[in-house]
Parts: structure tokens; C-alpha cells; sequence
């Protein structure tokens, strides 16, 4: 009888079952000390040897008997004979029977070839090192299931051990299923899709300390899925199903483990991460990861990790946490705990949290993600403005140093982020596609450093300006010129459906793909519209909205929609045909703090560069003839 329904299992409640269940026996293996970083020790570790094993001299100078320094002050120098009173030596040297003390070279006066002098006595084994100064002989280096760091390896050497117990890393099989999947390539056929969560699976375990074993592609068949799983149990500590964990018409996974082992977990109250199969086969772990990428890296970490840290006996290390202000709202639902990836940034001394697509399959927002928020499942949600508590991805001291972007795409702003990178190493630049009017009201907000914008207004013919005295009129702010860039209508090669201008949208059987509200692109095609007297609801399409003007140009390569309007180089970067609508200027808003800041000053240095306008002129469809300019200020530049 086919399983239809999910459970609900609290995400805690399921890891505590796997955990409860899983004892492993990881076995011991002896390699050598100089290939033992980040390995676990398999038992304490006790020195052989002392080190020093001989009462070594600290410092350059002489070894000198203390007693015949006695009384040597500036008034009353001391004169010492060599091989008499005293013998030089270097740093490490073993110190000579009967000396007891070093003199640093710095303290000594040369009389002549045979005469030092010295203004100072000394004391007894000054700057000398006594034997197992650093270590002694039968004293304990590093415990067992110590994970060994680069110091641990030197002090392991130090005290004679030239080789180390550890535990064998865990074994961990990775099967992706999927009859649509295919090995990486760089060319994609209709209906198949790029396998690449293997890859980051293996690279997560590698990171955690487990050895990773790819199987290779499994198609959506029931004997082949189960053959490989019983395969993988002969040989891994762990296995990893990739897909086919929900219950659908071709999720095998939960099935294959009720056949093979028992099932302890289908699905877990959690958004993202939901269709999760835990389960023990042999006393080893099972876990059916859900397809989508954001819900398969989180339950990767929530079990997978957990499980691999639970091998070696290791605490699970916690990721740093902050205090910050949610910029917008966000909305949950009551009985499941939310997941919702975040950008961070530092504003005017308030860390500002914004959420990413929560989306499972959006990749990219994991990429792009500078944090954690969890929901817990009782809460709704947080209010703007509240503040909230949230698990770093990404070191604190890189989001203080991160500028903030927001407002409308531009394939411009890609090119700055990499140049600022390679200008500034220290500085970094995170932008999120929300449209230009978004952009300015995170201006207002306080939520961004800078905003993109292209806000035609149709009552003055100006770009930009008239929005800012309107919205930003109690902020001090500052319009810079970024480019200028072609808008046009993106149709497939050789436009077979002979689209030249906005009447031919209303040609029956032509899509259209709209971009978000707010953006400066939708406005100029409203207005493009209003200037046709064309009715918005004619076009079919209109309401379809994307976030970008490349997943515009991928709607209309994708056969989704036959025409969108954007610019010219998303065109270009989807072999996409391009007819040219109006020349129009995209500037950065920037808010007076930021532009006076050091990070302001360097952003601007990069967009005045011949580095970057060279780089975007060379994309198409851009001038850059007044890239930097500053367009209108409302408050003293200073300059």
C-alpha cells in the first residue's frame, strides 16, 4: 500500500531518533603525524621524549658561571675571559657543564678577541631552557577523540611522535536519483537537469571530516534504487539518497527502507526540508534527501552532520550568532519551523537582515545567503523593524565590511561587485534584484548603502530624480550616474514572430513576460503602453512577473514567453535576437553616510575607473560616458 502522507515529526524529535539508534564502531588506523591535520585521535597521546632533552640556551650571547658576574654594575664593570668565565653559544645550543646562565650578545661589550664586559650581573638560568621546558617525558599531548589541529601536530612531533592513532574517517555513500539527471556538462538538453547535488554533498563531508563515496547516477527505478543502497551498506558507514524522499508516483526512497531496515522519520516540520526519510538499515543510518538543493543542504546538515560528529564522539560545533533589525516582514506558519535564508548588512551601526527567495529550489539563495533565521513553530512571524536573532553563515567581521545594493538588476552591478573584490580584498558587495522603487524605499528605510535605479517619469521626461525629491525629500542623499543602457524587446533568434514594437504584443498567440512591480523596466513598459493606448490587459502575460532581466531573457530562450523587455546584454547572454526601444540611464542612490565613508569613497573610485567601463562596454548595449558623475545631491558634497 502506497504511503500518500508525510508526517509532521518536530525536527528535534527526529534527530534525537536517529541518534538513539546509531551506534557506531569506527575502527583505528596508525598514519603519520605529518598527515594528521583535522583528524580525530583514536586514544591519548603521551610524549616519549622530552623537549628539550637538554638544558638549552634561549638566546644568542655567552654562557657565563652566575657567580662570576656578581657585583657588575655601570660603575663597576666585570671583565670575563673566554673558556674561563665564559663560552658563546646560540639559540638552541646546549648549555656547557658548569654554566648556568646566558648573557644576550646585545649585553656584552667585546674588549678584545679574549675580554668581554659586562655592566650587569645575572641570574641563575636566566634565558635558559630547562629540559621539558615544552614538553616532558610521559606527559599527556592531546586526549582521545581530539580533533588534531596544525599546533597539536608540532607538539606530537616534539615529543617524539612521529606517527598517530586515529579513527578511520566515516564512509559516507552518496546516491542521486532521478531518470531527468545527468553527469555535469556544458550542454543541457530539454527535460534534463545538471546532477550537482552530489558534489556539494561530498564537499560538505569532506569539510566535516568524513570520507565521501559518489555512486553515481540512479535511475527512478525501484530494484535499481534498492540494489545500490544494499550495495552501499556493505561498504559505507552511511548512506545518502538524493530525491525521492517525498511521496509521490516515483519517490522510491521511504519504501526501500521500510523493505531493507525500518523507518524512523517521513518528513519533518520544518520549511524548507519537509519530504526528509530517516532511517537504519544494518545498524547504519539511511537518509532520503529531499531533490530540491536548499531542503537537501539543510537536512545534509541537520542529520548528516549531526551523525558524523556523533562518530568521532565530537561536539557538533554552533555557528556565531547576532542580534539584527528585520528590514522587511516576514510571514510563518503556525506548526512548522521556518528556515528563511537572509542577507545581512552593517547601516549606520545596526545590522539590517533582509530574507532571500524562500523558494527550495532557488540554489542561488543559499550562495548569496549571510545568515540563518529560524521561525520557531508556534510564532507567525516577525514584524519590520523587529529585532531577531540570527545564525551566521558568513564571519561577522566580512558582513561589517559588505556594502549593501539593492533596487533594479543590472548586470553592470555584477561586473563592480568582482572589482571591488579586486581592488579592496576587505570589502565585498551584496546586491538583491527588488526594483527600483524598492531600491529607494530601502533607501528611505535605512536598510541599504546604495540602490540601483532606471525610474523613467513620464511627466518630466527625467530618469531618476523627480522620484528621489519625491520619496527621499527628508533624506540626505546623493545620485551618481552608473550607465547608460539600451532597453529592448528580447525575442528569440531571427524573431519569428516579427515583433518591432509594443502593438505587436497584442498579436494573438504572443506571450509576454512582465517584470516585478516597482521596477524601472515595468514602468517604461507601462509607459510604453499608456503612449500606444494600448489596455495593460490585452497583453498576455502581463501579471507574469520575473526579478531580473536575465530570467527575462531565460523565459524567452526557454519557450515560456515569445518577448520580454530588458536590456540588451541579457539578450546577448541567452542568444537571444535584440530590438532596440530607447537608450536610458541606470544611477546608483546612495545615502549621505555611506557616500562619505571609506567604503562609499572606494565604490566610487571603482565605478570612476577605466577598468570597470572597459569591462561593461565590453558586455554591450552600455556607455559609459558619464559613469561617476554626480547627478544631484541633497546636501554639501564638500568637494
Amino acid at each position: 500500500m502506497r504511503k500518500i502522507y508525510l508526517e509532521d515529526t518536530p525536527l528535534k524529535e527526529a534527530q534525537e531518533k536517529i541518534a538513539g539508534r546509531i551506534r557506531f564502531k569506527p575502527t583505528i588506523e596508525v598514519i603519520s603525524t605529518r598527515e594528521a591535520l583535522g583528524r580525530v585521535t583514536a586514544a591519548s597521546i603521551y610524549a616519549k621524549v622530552s623537549m628539550p632533552n637538554f638544558h638549552a640556551s634561549a638566546m644568542d650571547g655567552v654562557a657565563v658561571r652566575t657567580e662570576k658576574t656578581y657585583g657588575a654594575c655601570e660603575q663597576h664593570p666585570v671583565r670575563l675571559k673566554h673558556h674561563v668565565d665564559y663560552v658563546e653559544v646560540d639559540t638552541g645550543d646546549p648549555i656547557p657543564d658548569g654554566y648556568d646562565a646566558v648573557i644576550m650578545i646585545e649585553h656584552i661589550h667585546q674588549v678584545d678577541s679574549e675580554t668581554i664586559e659586562i655592566l650587569e650581573a645575572v641570574a641563575p638560568w636566566q634565558h635558559i631552557r630547562p629540559i621539558g621546558e615544552d614538553v616532558v617525558v610521559g606527559e599527556m599531548i592531546v586526549p582521545d577523540r581530539h580533533k588534531l589541529r596544525p599546533v597539536d601536530l608540532g607538539a606530537l612531533l616534539a615529543g617524539g611522535n612521529v606517527t598517530v592513532p586515529v579513527l578511520r574517517k566515516p564512509r559516507v555513500a552518496i546516491i542521486p536519483t532521478g531518470t531527468e539527471l545527468i553527469e555535469p556538462t556544458a550542454k543541457v538538453a530539454s527535460g534534463e537537469i545538471i546532477e550537482f547535488n552530489g558534489t556539494v554533498f561530498a564537499a560538505y563531508l569532506q569539510e566535516w571530516g568524513a570520507e565521501p563515496v559518489y555512486y553515481g547516477i540512479v535511475k527512478d527505478d525501484y530494484e535499481l534504487i534498492r540494489t545500490a543502497v544494499s550495495a552501499a551498506l556493505e561498504d559505507a558507514d552511511m548512506v545518502l539518497l538524493n530525491a525521492g524522499s517525498s511521496a509521490g508516483r516515483e519517490d522510491f526512497t521511504v519504501h526501500v527502507v521500510e523493505e531493507l531496515g525500518e523507518v524512523l522519520t517521513h518528513g519533518v516540520a520544518t520549511r524548507p526540508g519537509k519530504p526528509v526519510v530517516v532511517g537504519v538499515v544494518n545498524e547504519k543510518p539511511v537518509i532520503g534527501l529531499p531533490g530540491y538543493p536548499v531542503s537537501a543542504y539543510l537536512n545534509l546538515e541537520w542529520f548528516a552532520r549531526s551523525l558524523v560528529y556523533h562518530y568521532y564522539g565530537l561536539l557538533e560545533p554552533v555557528r556565531q550568532r547576532v542580534k539584527v533589525i528585520m528590514g522587511r516582514r516576514i510571514v510563518s506558519v503556525m506548526g512548522a519551523e521556518d528556515f528563511i535564508r537572509v542577507t545581512i548588512g552593517s547601516i549606520d551601526g545596526q545590522y539590517i537582515a533582509n530574507p532571500l527567495t524562500r523558494s527550495a529550489g532557488v540554489t542561488m539563495s543559499m550562495v548569496r545567503a549571510d545568515g540563518l533565521l529560524r521561525i520557531p513553530p508556534g510564532d507567525l512571524g516577525y514584524e519590520q523593524g523587529e529585532e531577531v536573532e540570527i545564525e551566521l553563515y558568513r564571519p561577522l567581521e566580512q558582513i561589517q565590511n559588505t556594502m549593501v545594493a539593492t533596487g533594479s538588476h543590472d548586470l553592470a552591478m555584477d561586473v563592480l561587485h568582482s572589482l571591488v573584490r579586486k581592488t579592496n580584498p576587505e570589502r565585498f558587495l551584496v546586491s538583491s534584484h527588488v526594483g527600483s522603487m524598492s531600491g529607494i524605499m530601502a533607501i528611505q528605510k535605512g536598510e541599504a548603502h546604495v540602490a540601483g535605479v532606471h525610474l523613467f517619469d513620464e511627466h518630466t521626461g527625467e530618469y531618476n530624480q523627480p522620484f528621489i525629491e519625491k520619496y527621499l525629500r527628508d533624506k540626505e542623499v546623493v545620485l551618481i550616474q552608473l550607465v547608460y543602457r539600451q532597453q529592448g524587446w528580447f525575442v528569440k533568434k531571427g524573431n519569428p514572430l516579427g515583433i518591432t514594437s509594443v502593438q505587436d504584443l497584442i498579436k494573438p498567440g504572443v506571450t509576454y513576460m512582465n517584470r516585478q512591480r516597482g521596477a524601472g523596466t515595468r514602468l517604461l513598459f507601462d509607459y510604453l503602453l499608456k503612449a500606444s493606448e494600448i489596455d495593460r490587459e490585452l497583453v498576455y502575460g502581463y501579471s507574469r512577473e520575473a526579478v531580473s532581466h536575465l530570467s527575462v531573457a531565460a523565459a524567452v530562450a526557454g519557450g515560456t514567453a515569445d518577448v520580454g523587455l530588458g536590456i540588451y546584454s541579457a539578450a546577448h547572454a541567452m542568444d537571444l535576437d535584440f530590438i532596440p526601444v530607447s537608450e536610458e540611464r541606470y544611477d546608483l542612490v546612495m545615502s549621505a553616510s555611506f557616500y562619505r565613508s571609506s567604503q562609499g569613497q572606494d565604490l566610487l573610485a571603482c565605478i570612476r575607473s577605466n577598468e570597470f567601463m572597459e569591462e561593461v562596454e565590453a558586455l554591450g548595449g552600455y556607455s559609459c560616458r558619464d559613469s561617476g558623475k554626480i547627478l544631484y545631491s541633497s546636501f554639501s558634497l564638500g568637494e
